[in-house]
């Protein structure tokens, strides 16, 4: 299996379309996800983040019954909750800032979960992967978070397509400075 692909953000929309494939990847197999991700994108107003935001229980409870996405109303939900969360962030100073004011990968990871509903480890790894933020290389970080695939490698990303350690000329000028309060 290959690492999923990665991408460059342009809007915060794109931040909301990555996590959200993280949500219904929660207890789902990606292929599933992956399968119905064109008839998902647009019952989600292609993830505009204000539009989404702005979903009540009525239209929540309206997608949780439509064949074309996962009819799962707490993932849907968290969909709505976490585009809210985004805009909280962008309001005070930009989701990407937030993202990269970060020292150390795990302190950013537990932010996002808390942060973020239906976003767990494997969940938050995956979204800052695609989404292009530096994270540990995939085996140690499995192996941390006791991830395994029953032999070592069955299930794991194929050699040279898993992220890489996450030393960057950006993190290793973090390590020398402390983190910035808000």
């Amino acid at each position: 299996m290959e690492a999923p692909p990665r991408i460059r953000p342009k809007t915060i929309d794109d931040y909301l379309e990555q996590l959200s494939k993280s949500v219904f990847q929660a207890g789902i197999s990606w292929r599933v996800v992956d399968a119905k991700w064109s008839t998902i994108k647009p019952a989600f107003r292609n993830f505009q983040v204000e539009r989404v935001a702005r979903m009540g229980d009525r239209e929540i409870d309206t997608l949780a019954s439509d064949p074309r996405v996962i009819r799962s109303r707490p993932k849907i939900a968290a969909v709505v909750h976490n585009a809210r969360a985004i805009l909280d962030l962008e309001r005070e100073g930009g989701l990407r800032k937030h993202l990269r004011s970060f020292d150390d990968y795990e302190e950013l990871a537990t932010d996002l979960k808390r942060r973020f509903k239906f976003v767990g480890d494997s969940g938050t790894y995956h979204f800052l992967w695609t989404v292009s933020e530096t994270v540990p290389d995939w085996h140690d970080w499995a192996k941390a978070h006791g991830i395994s695939w029953g032999g070592g490698t069955a299930g794991a990303p194929k050699k040279g397509t898993a992220p890489k350690k996450a030393t960057t000329a950006r993190t290793t000028a973090k390590r020398t400075t402390a983190r910035k309060t808000t």
